[in-house]
């Protein structure tokens, strides 16, 4: 087609095979769609193309990618807000003629199996290296691996007790990122060595764990119609999971970063599973690091949180680091 439809916050162009879309940068647009700047999503990425009427005399143009298609939507798992969907283009009402005259033309695009579920991921997901704050540690991801660095003031005694993380992709087979607007909000990884072998995947999490005893909306979920027998402790004893809380983990840092890791899962999921979680003792640390990681291994040990030996075996290993 070789147009170009500008709307509110996005700008569509259509090429002959595909939809790019552009986003504003503007302090009223979300902050996700600013930090996504673009997404090109295929014609045979897509599933369906609706026209809808809008608030305040606006009409929306939507097209909806096929369940499987985008690694951000898989991470998102359904819980973005209508604002920050990324394949919504709002218009004036007064082109409604218009945003139909599109709507048409992509619904003649759209391909045999567009009612299926994609079998790859065919929307690029975010750009590694990134990293974000959590509550409770700083997460990062360079594109091979996810570290995990507490915080000292934020971090539990079990997380404590576990030290630095890191996971190579090869060993994780899924995530699960629960959004930072709700009470429990978290990004958790699930090493291959937790889930039974029927049940790899490589989708999000949520498609992976089974009982939940954190009482969260994800405690009934199957894969494949199979209940995935996978046990879980909350978030904030877990290693393999870093904490959200108000102005930690924002949906436009911590979601891009789910799906990024979430599309290089998918695409190692064939590579033989190792044994995970690696410990991250590697190199020298800050002296001033290590006496502060003392100082409170000291304190959860005056608390009774940690036990004698415990004490004696983290201090010698932290002493081991300078």
């Amino acid at each position: 087609m070789g147009d170009v439809l500008a709307g509110i916050h996005a700008t569509w162009e259509f090429d002959t095979d595909s939809v790019l879309i552009r986003f504003e940068r503007g302090i009223r647009t979300p902050k996700l769609l600013q930090s996504l700047r673009e997404r090109r999503i295929p014609h045979a990425a897509m599933s369906s193309v609706t026209l809808t009427p809008g608030k305040r005399d606006t009409v929306v143009l939507r097209v909806v990618p096929r369940p499987g298609a985008d690694p951000l939507l898989e991470a998102a798992a359904g819980q973005l807000k209508e604002g920050c969907d990324p394949y919504r283009l709002v218009l004036p009402a007064e082109r409604e003629l218009l945003a139909e005259y599109y709507a048409d033309e992509l619904r003649s695009c759209l391909g045999p199996a567009s009612d299926e579920p994609a079998d790859r991921f065919m929307v690029a997901a975010p750009e590694a290296p990134m990293q974000f704050k959590a509550y409770d540690g700083r997460a990062a991801f360079d594109g091979e691996r996810v570290s995990f660095r507490w915080f000292w003031t934020g971090a539990s005694s079990a997380k404590w007790k576990a030290g630095d993380q890191t996971y190579r992709v090869s060993e994780l087979a899924g995530i699960e990122w629960r959004s930072p607007e709700a009470l429990d909000g978290h990004l958790r990884l699930v090493p291959r060595a937790a889930v039974p072998a029927d049940h790899r995947t490589g989708g999000s999490l949520g498609d992976l764990h089974g009982p939940d005893t954190t009482g969260s909306p994800a405690a009934s979920t199957t894969v494949n119609g199979v209940p995935a027998a996978v046990s879980r402790v909350a978030a904030d004893q877990d290693p393999a999971a870093v904490v959200f809380g108000l102005g930690y983990g924002p949906v436009h840092e911590s979601l891009p970063f789910a799906a990024a890791v979430l599309e290089s899962v998918r695409r190692t999921q064939s590579a033989p599973a190792v044994p995970a979680p690696v410990l991250v003792n590697a190199g020298r640390r800050d002296p001033a690091d290590i006496a502060e990681r003392i100082h409170h291994l000291g304190e959860l040990h005056q608390a009774g949180l940690v036990t004698d030996d415990e004490y004696s075996a983290k201090k010698a290993q932290l002493l081991a680091e300078l």
